[in-house]
């Protein structure tokens, strides 16, 4: 193996200019989700991909599916390379989109600028450079001459904010991909074999408006609103006590991450629109944490009702997503990306459950053991991902590569007389 590792390392050192150079050029396409216009984006990384010397599939999600969903366009691409027969297919999933850069930046977030060796840029981190991580490490692969036996395949999708149904869930879905192993985009100094799983709920309270100089002509639905906020937010302390036996993850929280309403100053308000995100832990059964969340919302409402009658409610789910709790059949893969990883690195990499929530929940939700591991530093917030100024030490872009690639031959080596 020592050999093998020697020419894969090798290639990747010598192709590293390439590689940040293709991570630029993805990032200086925005691929912001809301819109969600990222057709775009993934044509461009398929002539990239292209010049590279793969094969792109391009699996164009209908545009009536891709609106109910909430985007404007979504193209998932699919890169497959077979090395021998027989073997196990493991897959690589990266996704192309973002959330829109917000305010703040000293960078440009679409300049894809390095500074003191690191890479700025919104996706920079998250997850665009896992799109650069496994490119790589595929094409170091092919150029490594080891003698290898399965297939990988490039999962590139486009939906991951808005919860993946349209990138990896459609995939699946329409029996497009069906890999044996999965590597998804993660961070370099720890492999994630769990996470938690997330509820999220459009809640609409109606009222009356009303004059502000006759508010007793009207319902107000934002001091309705007010008291069904005091409430939800008072559930976390039961939440708290409520503890996750997985590392790296600590209990459920609730948060209200966006009110909408009224029309003007001097006006009534007679609409209100929460919307509010509940992270499960896996311990979790998700029917059971949707029908509280909604009992708690119903009798807050109704006991709003007693005193100040006139309040109508609404609840919508918006996303229900699993958590995702290790397989075991991802024990060799996850063993091998340790290894590989403390080998790289000189340090142990440990396993541990992240609160995010992910795609990889499709994947194992149909079977499939998977772990999360790619590019990127100790914590999320290190990275500022989804903040401003979001970047990537390029050092860790270049050992990721290796540890990827060093796993992806352990797993597909031919053994003697097969």
């Amino acid at each position: 193996m020592t050999q093998s590792v020697n020419s894969i390392d090798t290639w990747i050192a010598s192709h590293f200019d390439d590689q940040v150079r293709f991570l630029q050029q993805l990032v200086r396409i925005p691929t912001d989700t809301p819109p969600g216009n990222n057709a775009p984006h993934a044509d461009r990384t398929a002539e990239l991909l292209t010049e590279l010397g793969f094969e792109v599939e391009k699996h164009v999600v209908p545009a009536a599916v891709v609106k109910r969903g909430g985007m404007q366009s979504v193209t998932n691409l699919v890169v497959r390379h077979r090395f021998g027969t027989y073997g196990p297919k493991i897959a690589l999933n990266a996704h192309g989109d973002v959330v829109p850069p917000g305010e703040g930046w000293t960078h440009d977030p679409y300049g894809a600028e390095i500074v003191d060796g690191k890479l700025y840029g919104r996706a920079a981190a998250v997850s665009k450079s896992d799109f650069a991580t496994y490119t790589f490490a595929l094409l170091a692969l092919k150029h490594s001459g080891l003698p290898l036996r399965g297939a990988v395949e490039l999962h590139f999708t486009y939906d991951e904010e808005f919860g993946g149904e349209l990138g990896p869930g459609w995939l699946l879905r329409e029996g497009i991909v069906r890999p044996d192993l999965l590597i998804a985009a993660g961070f370099s100094y720890q492999v994630v074999t769990a996470h938690n799983g997330c509820l999220q709920m459009e809640v609409t309270l109606h009222g009356l408006a009303s004059h502000a100089a006759y508010p007793d002509t009207g319902v107000d639905a934002l001091q309705a609103a007010t008291k069904l906020l005091t409430a939800l937010y008072a559930h976390n302390d039961v939440l708290k006590t409520r503890r996750s036996a997985v590392p790296g993850i600590t209990h459920p929280y609730l948060n209200v991450g966006r009110i909408e309403g009224g029309s003007n100053t001097n006006v009534v308000p007679g609409k209100v629109v929460l919307k509010l995100d509940r992270r499960m832990i896996p311990e979790e059964n998700p029917a059971e944490v949707e029908a509280e969340v909604r009992a708690l919302i119903e009798s807050t409402v109704a006991d709003i009702n007693k005193t100040s009658p006139g309040i109508r409610l609404e609840i919508k789910r918006l996303l229900l997503a699993n958590s995702m709790k290790p397989l075991p059949d991802a024990d060799t893969l996850v063993a091998t990306l340790q290894k590989h990883g403390e080998a790289v690195f000189g340090e142990p990499i440990p396993t541990s459950g992240t609160p995010l929530y992910t795609d990889v929940r499709l994947y194992t939700s149909q079977g499939i053991p998977a772990a999360i591991y790619g590019a990127g530093p100790r914590t999320v917030l290190e990275s500022n991902a989804k903040r401003a100024d979001e970047h990537l030490v390029l050092d860790d872009l270049r050992r990721a590569t290796q540890v990827v690639a060093r796993t992806l031959a352990e797993l597909l080596a031919r053994r003697v007389g097969a």
